[in-house]
C-alpha cells in the first residue's frame, strides 16, 4: 500500500502539470500565450526542487495516437509535442502510461525523485492511477506549476484542497490561453484557501537568462505576457 510509505510527511511537494512542448514550444499545437516568461519561472523552480531535494510529481497530457492525430490534434502519444520540456526531467524517474490502474510500487517515493504520470483528460483526478496518489501522498505544501492556468491547474488545484491538502499556485509559473478565464480560475482557487505566491517567494531572486526556446515568438505572445502578470499582481 502507498498509504505505508507515506506515513511521514514531506515539507513541500512539486506538482508540475503539462510543462510539455506542444504547450510551452514556440512550435507547439496547443501554446499558451505567456509561455516566454513562464518557462523561466518553471526552469528556475526545477532547480529550486533539485537543490532542495523537493519531491516532484509530474502530470502530462498525453492521447492515443490515431494515424498522427487526435480528437484534440495536440500531445499525442509519442509525437515530440507530448514530451516534456527538457529541463523538467530529473534523471532518477518513474513513468506510468494512463491505463485506469492504480498499481504503483510500494516504495516509489524512496526509489524516484520524479514520478510522470500521464492523463488522458484535463482533470488529473479523473484518472484513477493519479487521483490515488494525491489523494494519499501526505505533505506540508503541494506547489503547483505548469498549464493552463484555467485548465489543469484550476482543476488540479480544487481538487487538492476538496482532500484537505494545503495549496501553493506559483502564479508566474503557470501558462495560460484565455487571459478573462485565467483570471476568474486563479481568483476561484485563492477563494478556496489556495495560495497565490511568486517564484521569488519560493525559490529567491534568480539569475537565470531568459529562455531561448522562443526565437520566433511574436509580439501577441508577449502582450499575453504582460496580460497574465498584471492578473497576478491582482490577486497576490
Amino acid at each position: 500500500m502507498i498509504r505505508q510509505l507515506l506515513k511521514m510527511r514531506r515539507q513541500q511537494v512539486l506538482i508540475d502539470i503539462n510543462t510539455q512542448n506542444d504547450f510551452f514550444l514556440d512550435q507547439g499545437r496547443s501554446r499558451v500565450g505567456n509561455r516566454r516568461r513562464v518557462l523561466s519561472h518553471i526552469r528556475r523552480i526545477m532547480a529550486f526542487a533539485r537543490a532542495k531535494k523537493i519531491p516532484v510529481i509530474s502530470i502530462c497530457e498525453v492521447y492515443p495516437n490515431g494515424n498522427g492525430a487526435s480528437v484534440l490534434g495536440y500531445c499525442i502519444d509519442g509525437s515530440e509535442g507530448q514530451k516534456k520540456v527538457s529541463y523538467t526531467l530529473l534523471s532518477n524517474r518513474a513513468s506510468f502510461a494512463a491505463d485506469n490502474n492504480t498499481d504503483l510500487p510500494v516504495d516509489i517515493l524512496r526509489r524516484y525523485r520524479q514520478i510522470i504520470l500521464h492523463k488522458r483528460c484535463v482533470d488529473p483526478f479523473d484518472e484513477p492511477r493519479i487521483d490515488r496518489l494525491l489523494s494519499e501522498i501526505r505533505a506540508n505544501e503541494f506547489i503547483l506549476i505548469g498549464a493552463i492556468a484555467e485548465g489543469a491547474i484550476e482543476a488540479t488545484a480544487l481538487g487538492l484542497l476538496q482532500r484537505g491538502k494545503r495549496v501553493s499556485v506559483v502564479v508566474d509559473a503557470i501558462g495560460a490561453q484565455d487571459k478573462q478565464k485565467a483570471r476568474h480560475a486563479l481568483r476561484k482557487i485563492g477563494a478556496k484557501g489556495a495560495k497565490l505566491i511568486e517564484t521569488r517567494r519560493l525559490a529567491g531572486i534568480s539569475h537565470l537568462k531568459s529562455v531561448g526556446a522562443l526565437k520566433n515568438a511574436d509580439d501577441s505572445s508577449e502582450e499575453q505576457s504582460d496580460a497574465l502578470d498584471e492578473i497576478q499582481l491582482e490577486t497576490n
